[in-house]
């Protein structure tokens, strides 16, 4: 069977068919063959997209690459650390470095202070007036040798307990070698009769010293009751406040209860005194009141607004 023949196009088709292949681009000549080259685009591969056409991929990644390419990004990470906390690590260094200064310091102090370097060698006494201060000196003599941190108090308080005329002792360490024993002395007010002697006390009623005779400068204490009693407190407390011309010329104190002390000078005269209370006052009413009446032989102070004179 045949084909039926084409329809013949019409002229109007047929000039729009010319029409298209005039403006197509032209075929470039033989001796245009490389600018045809350069318009036209390499196809573009979707694996590698940077390798243009047919040119063959780059190598493939090895493991040592990764680990060397990841350990170069761990020091990177480590320097940036670094870095951002080097402020930090300043201030710790600085706090360990006074630290340990300070540590280092105390240790070589301690370490020196009881060390042999720090040894007693020379012992003073200072206060000592009744006291041979020599002797003190002597009995303490056990501590030479000891380091001055290690002077043991226990031992030195028992060595001056032999010195009952010892009130109180402070001791002070004067490096490298020195020890000082500064002693406060008691304060004899008078002397205690008894069969053994003539004891000498103080306001506290410790025995200083018995000798067979009486000392001289102290008064003869008529206490009734003795140490240990109110009036004997009273009567201490009495001495102790007078003032220094009224005291070197005391020869008795006598006293029944803490409201009666009578005072006896070595001229005769006689002062009532009374209690303990506004000692201080009735020191320096009679010592004015002595000064202005040169031949009164009773001064009564008892009452110290109230001052008689006789």
């Amino acid at each position: 069977m045949r084909r039926p023949a084409p329809i013949p196009a019409s002229e109007e088709q047929a000039r729009q068919s010319v029409r298209t292949e005039s403006i197509r681009e032209p075929v470039p000549l033989r001796g245009d063959a490389s600018a045809a080259a350069d318009d036209v685009t390499a196809p573009i591969d979707p694996i590698h997209p940077d390798v243009e056409g047919d040119q063959a991929p780059a190598a493939e990644v090895s493991g040592a690459d990764v680990w060397r390419a990841a350990r170069a990004r761990r020091k990177a990470l480590r320097a940036e650390i670094r870095r951002f906390t080097s402020r930090s690590r300043r201030r710790r260094m600085v706090w360990l470095t006074s630290i340990g200064a300070v540590l280092l310091v105390v240790l070589g102090t301690a370490a020196a202070a009881y060390s042999p370097l720090f040894a007693v060698e020379d012992i003073s006494v200072v206060g000592a007036k009744s006291l041979d201060a020599q002797q003190v000196e002597q009995a303490l003599s056990g501590q030479i040798g000891t380091p001055l941190a290690l002077v043991d108090d226990s031992a030195v308080k028992s060595a001056l307990m032999a010195f009952p005329l010892i009130e109180t002792y402070a001791l002070e360490v004067r490096p490298p070698h020195e020890l000082t024993v500064r002693i406060v002395e008691r304060t004899p007010i008078g002397v205690l009769r008894s069969d053994a002697g003539y004891t000498l006390v103080d306001a506290a009623g410790v025995a200083l010293s018995t000798t067979d005779a009486r000392p001289e400068g102290q008064p003869l204490l008529t206490i009734t009751g003795g140490a240990g009693t109110a009036a004997f407190e009273s009567a201490g407390l009495v001495v102790r406040s007078l003032p220094p011309e009224v005291r070197t010329a005391l020869t008795e104190v006598r006293a029944s209860t803490p409201d009666s002390v009578t005072l006896i000078l070595g001229d005769g005269r006689t002062v009532l005194w009374g209690s303990a209370e506004e000692s201080s006052a009735k020191s320096v009413i009679l010592s004015k009141l002595m000064a202005n009446n040169p031949k009164s032989t009773t001064f009564d102070v008892s009452s110290p607004t109230v001052p008689v004179v006789g």
